[in-house]
């Protein structure tokens, strides 16, 4: 993912895949058939070097260019693999230089792959621009599958699976995430979302009281050394970390979706209480409109009468 930083050049855990690069070698398999010109989208491993594909190996070693978020953490990763093809730096801060450059090498038929920190691209980094821009003039965008932390935190979540909304990060100030929460309480599906340790104490016990006892699921560290995943009830969970204290590592969170029946039938006005702890009227009466499906002049109303009777 784009924000899980320094987990290649950590690598723990990732005894399996030290000689990743080797036991492909010993492996028989056909030679790999000359890439085409376009940008190719790199999944690469999100902690464990034996999660990398071959067919990611055989892109990074055929493509002329590999745009990464940061050189520091791309270049000894292929290292390790015995890839020796050159980085360009492409992220948030230097995109707008960036893109034009790589969109003009694509334009000439160049072979150009795009690999985030970890896991894959575009998924919580912003480098939909460039596949916009290089769809946009024509140029070929190929998906290189492989790890993704959201879909490896889904698969032992023990959550439903069949549908479910990624969130990325939730706003970091009390008052915007209870607003986001408050707004995707209705969806039927289960939620992932990814969390800085020193928040998840706080932003669970905000789930928990915004959206209700659910099931959840708190992923850290996987595929690498001290992985773990904690299940429990979000009122659960928020407890355990509040005393526990914040965990250590890359977090992801799965939430079980609303019991059938329980999602239309939400409380509107101890929900919009509840959101005026921390919200103007205003905020307030947004997020609870979003929640209930109910009118947003009404509910603003409920919080200015709410307001004035306090």
């Amino acid at each position: 993912m784009g924000d899980a930083r320094r987990l290649h050049a950590a690598a723990e855990g990732a005894s399996p895949g030290d000689d990743i690069d080797a036991a492909a070698r010993e492996q028989p398999r056909p030679s790999p058939k000359p890439l085409g010109p376009g940008l190719y989208i790199v999944a690469t491993p999100i902690g464990n070097m034996g999660d990398i594909t071959l067919r990611a190996l055989d892109v990074l070693r055929g493509v002329d260019l590999i745009a990464c978020e940061d050189t520091r953490v791309t270049a000894p990763f292929l290292a390790r693999l015995g890839v020796k093809t050159p980085l360009a730096p492409y992220h948030e801060h230097n995109a707008e230089a960036a893109r034009p450059k790589l969109l003009a090498r694509l334009a000439e038929g160049g072979k150009l792959a795009l690999v985030s920190d970890a896991g894959t691209p575009l998924v919580s980094d912003p480098g939909y621009k460039l596949v916009r821009a290089a769809l946009a003039q024509g140029s070929a965008v190929v998906p290189i599958p492989g790890a993704s932390a959201v879909t490896a935190a889904l698969s032992v979540a023990g959550l439903p699976t069949d549908r479910f909304l990624f969130l990325g990060f939730l706003p970091p100030k009390a008052a915007a995430r209870r607003q986001a929460i408050a707004e995707i309480a209705a969806v039927r599906a289960s939620l992932v979302l990814l969390e800085a340790p020193h928040r998840l104490a706080e932003t669970l016990a905000d789930l928990a009281e915004l959206l209700g006892p659910r099931a959840a699921a708190v992923a850290r560290e996987l595929t690498k050394l001290h992985e773990e995943v904690r299940r429990g009830t979000l009122d659960e969970l928020a407890r355990h970390y509040a005393g526990a204290g914040a965990p250590k590592g890359e977090i992801t969170l799965v939430i079980a979706p609303p019991e059938q029946g329980v999602a239309p039938a939400l409380d509107a006005e101890a929900l919009l209480a509840r959101a005026l702890e921390t919200m103007s009227p205003a905020e307030a009466a947004k997020a609870v409109a979003a929640a209930t499906g109910r009118p947003k002049r009404e509910i603003y109303a409920l919080a200015l009468a709410a307001k004035r009777d306090s």
